[in-house]
């Protein structure tokens, strides 16, 4: 199994990928039931379903181009069951606009696999 840091990563870019293509479902396989996401604005949505609706609506959306998140650090909890992420964000549209800021990722080891548990966004700059 890899480590942490290289696993979450790897996971992270994975996600990217996926946003970018507009495939909210594929994204479900990576989030606990019980996700919770903060999102840039500071509204809750809760459960890994509404999470993926709340994708889903997002592509919807012509303009939409995709959300990239990227990695700064990876800090794994005594015992090894979570790990923590920090980075940064961009969400893009078509036209040029642009939005980002910060981010905090809590990840849990379930059966081999690390799956997103929560997510907080910040909204610095639109």
């Amino acid at each position: 199994m890899p480590a942490p840091d290289i696993a979450t990563r790897a996971k992270r870019k994975l996600t990217n990928r996926l946003i970018a293509a507009h495939d909210a479902a594929r994204l479900r396989p990576h989030l606990t039931d019980d996700m919770l996401l903060i999102v840039g604005d500071g509204d809750l949505i809760q459960g890994a379903d509404a999470v993926v609706a709340a994708f889903a609506a997002q592509f919807a959306d012509p303009a939409f181009v995709a959300y990239v998140r990227t990695t700064e650090t990876v800090e794994l909890a005594e015992g090894g069951a979570r790990a923590a992420e920090t980075g940064r964000w961009v969400g893009a549209w078509k036209g040029g606009a642009e939005m980002g800021g910060v981010y905090l990722a809590a990840w849990r080891q379930r059966r081999g696999q690390w799956l997103l548990e929560r997510e907080l966004y910040v909204t610095l700059r639109r």
